[in-house]
């Protein structure tokens, strides 16, 4: 049985290519999550902590635990889930959404289907309360994630002052209280902002979503590429059909929909309107 190779003269675990073969079969069987050959590295570093966390000898012997304990099934995800956000990241579909809510004053649900430790969500909101000069705003924000661990943090909404360096001050001073004393160099968003937002628990290849439609916005950024072709159709699917014809979704820099000429049609960069 072949270990696989490491940069580091002796890893801390036993950890074969059978179990990460295994691994890459349980992240798919519960998350939908295609993991490339390539992840192998990642895959210890991150399960490793578990393992240390559990006392336990072998990667054959967290993976046995993770078949006999549902509870730790979610460690297992959340461990493996990526989770690289930043508040306006990829600037241009906060200016679609500002000119989006201008078109349309009846807009009532903006989905943020991967919220991750909410960076993205807080953001749509600051767009939604700058756009309507008001955070009572009518519209209803709903964040999701698969992780319950970045999920609580951005319901805690505590963030370190230089993840915000980059916004306007008008909005650091409108959306953000400044850390003093203990928490000097940490910020939190409003709570006007915080209860603008709905942070659930999702998982997008689950038959049954917590999400209900009508969605005029969706934000599904950077998340189907872990996905394979079938599986992103197929969510794709689902969500335009909880659209009106006049929604818009948001990809990620790195997605293209054009092959799915049936389900959406572009209008803008990394902007589809639904097929309806």
């Amino acid at each position: 049985m072949s270990i696989i190779p490491s940069t580091d003269a002796q890893r801390e675990f036993a950890y074969s290519r059978k179990d990460f073969e295994h691994v890459k079969s349980l992240l798919f069987k519960h998350a939908g999550i295609n993991l490339a050959d390539s992840k192998d590295a990642m895959v210890y570093s991150r399960l490793a902590r578990r393992l240390r966390a559990l006392d336990l000898g072998s990667f054959k012997d967290y993976l046995a635990h993770v078949s006999k304990n549902k509870s730790e099934m979610e460690h297992f995800v959340n461990a493996l889930t990526t989770n690289l956000t930043a508040f306006f990241r990829e600037p241009h579909h906060f200016e679609a959404l500002q000119q989006y809510i201008r078109r349309h004053p009846n807009i009532n649900r903006i989905w943020c289907a991967a919220s991750s430790t909410g960076e993205e969500p807080y953001s749509i909101a600051m767009t939604v309360a700058a756009t309507l000069g008001t955070f009572n705003t009518g519209i209803s924000i709903v964040a999701t994630d698969i992780d319950s661990t970045v999920l609580q943090k951005a319901r805690d909404g505590v963030y370190t002052q230089t993840s915000i360096a980059q916004l306007p001050n008008a909005y650091k001073s409108q959306f953000f209280y400044r850390g003093r004393g203990a928490q000097a160099g940490r910020v939190k968003v409003v709570a006007e902002l915080q209860k603008m937002v709905q942070f659930e628990q999702l998982n997008l290849t689950s038959t049954q979503w917590c999400v209900n439609g009508p969605v005029d916005v969706i934000f599904c950024r950077n998340v189907m590429i872990y996905f394979d072709r079938p599986t992103q159709k197929k969510i794709l699917e689902r969500m335009v059909k909880m659209m009106p014809a006049t929604g818009m979704y948001v990809a990620g820099h790195s997605e293209n929909f054009t092959m799915y000429p049936s389900l959406v049609t572009p209008m803008g960069k990394t902007l589809y309107r639904p097929v309806t």
